[in-house]
């Protein structure tokens, strides 16, 4: 097989998990007037206290005129969620990377402005990305947990509606891929806005990897049916970051926040054979799944177990009347792993399949392998003949979320 040698032009990257940092008028501009004193808004203000152990982020907000550090603040109902460094840490030496509140003159202006961050893109040799979002959380936590509903979906549509027309909109240039968010707590809600967003040309949807760590049903009821089989109608894919259930993977209370970030790719692990054992991928045939920041270096010996377990276990396992082929077959067909530093799944690709990777940078997260991520890739992909380059590190993502053969998203209204 033919490898890619030094000189072979590495493909321009499509990168399928970055983030945006919302500046602070997403809502204020868009929710009515009556709910601005609540919804979410910027304040600047001293931190009290923060702690991050057990996979538990605990910041309190000080009173003005309090000691402690000063940084950004968004308060929306009685939340009160810093703006950290490590929400936005590229251009920071490792050593300068630490749990510390900031302010939006503190970070990177590519973190939230458009034009800064594509020209961030051009650095890394990026051509597209898809970004998740920081404030709402990987799946908009922030509007379920909330306690006005009502406002919540507001809140829900009004980050849609910024997300396509502003973030994506014509600044971008195509370059920029949206992800919307759905109103958790209802399915039939959920539904409504995933066609919402669909027939404006929207092909990712967030969702949560554990849906009852957020207290809400498993994939394995119904009740998230009506809004499984809009994704299935739209050809709109579920994609699942990294705690993106509120609870990151820990083994105390008291464990560094080393140990979670060791172990992330846990809760991946965890959900993906919920949804091989769910049935879902034979109800819904259309649909697909992605894993944001899962990494892909543990999905082998996974779906070597799940078959077994299916062709051993399944009479008594639960699964019989609901999975009738292997599970890795279902993976194959449903299933996307995304990586941006997994040497260790590349020498396995042939136990994953091509055809089921993506790629990302995790722009701008401590863990970003910005401005590098061309490099890294040549490093660790260096084995792999030229095709197979390409498609891991654009093709599989052009198939995957309808965008042009260029790597751009077509826009509003696009059906591609």
């Amino acid at each position: 097989m033919e490898t890619m040698e030094s000189e072979t032009v590495f493909p321009k990257i499509i990168s399928v998990d970055d983030h945006t940092v919302e500046p602070p008028h997403v809502w204020q501009d868009r929710l009515p007037k009556k709910y601005r004193d609540i919804g979410p808004r910027v304040v600047r203000a001293p931190l009290k206290e923060m702690t991050f152990l057990g996979g538990r982020f605990r910041p309190v907000m000080g009173a003005p005129g309090d000691d402690g550090p000063i940084g950004d603040w968004w308060v929306y109902e009685d939340l009160h969620r810093p703006l950290t460094r490590l929400d936005t840490a590229v251009g920071y030496s490792r050593d300068e990377i630490k749990l510390e509140i900031i302010t939006f003159e503190q970070m990177r202006p590519g973190s939230y402005d458009v034009e800064q961050r594509l020209a961030d893109m051009d650095v890394n040799h990026v051509q597209s990305a898809v970004c998740f979002p920081t404030f709402p959380r990987f799946c908009g936590q922030t509007f379920t947990e909330a306690a006005d509903h009502e406002l919540g979906l507001l809140g829900v549509r009004a980050y849609n509606d910024w997300m396509v027309e502003e973030w994506c909109g014509p600044k971008a240039r195509g370059r920029l891929i949206p992800l919307t968010l759905i109103p958790l707590w209802d399915a039939e809600l959920a539904a409504a806005e995933v066609r919402r967003n669909a027939a404006r040309g929207v092909r990712a949807v967030a969702f949560s990897e554990i849906p009852p760590y957020l207290g809400l049903p498993s994939v394995h009821t119904d009740d998230w049916d009506p809004f499984f089989a809009a994704c299935d109608e739209t050809g709109t894919v579920i994609a699942m970051h990294i705690g993106s259930s509120s609870r990151m993977p820990s083994t105390s209370a008291d464990a560094p926040p080393a140990v979670g970030s060791t172990i992330t790719f846990a809760n991946c692990c965890f959900s993906m054979v919920d949804w091989l054992m769910s049935g879902k991928f034979e109800q819904f045939p259309n649909l697909r799944v992605m894993y944001a920041e899962g990494q892909i270096g543990w999905i082998p010996y996974i779906l070597e177990r799940a078959d077994v377990v299916w062709e051993e276990n399944r009479g008594w396992g639960g699964v019989a009347d609901k999975v009738h082929r292997p599970p890795s077959e279902l993976f194959t067909e449903h299933v996307f792993g995304c990586f941006f530093d997994d040497a260790f799944g590349l020498r396995n690709l042939d136990a994953i399949g091509v055809g089921n990777v993506l790629y990302e940078t995790d722009y701008p997260h401590s863990d970003s392998t910005w401005p590098k991520s061309r490099e890294v890739g040549e490093a660790q992909m260096g084995h792999l003949a030229p095709d197979v380059v390409d498609r891991i590190v654009r093709r599989n993502a052009i198939d995957l979320l309808g965008l042009t053969d260029e790597g751009l998203w077509p826009g509003p209204g696009s059906t591609a």
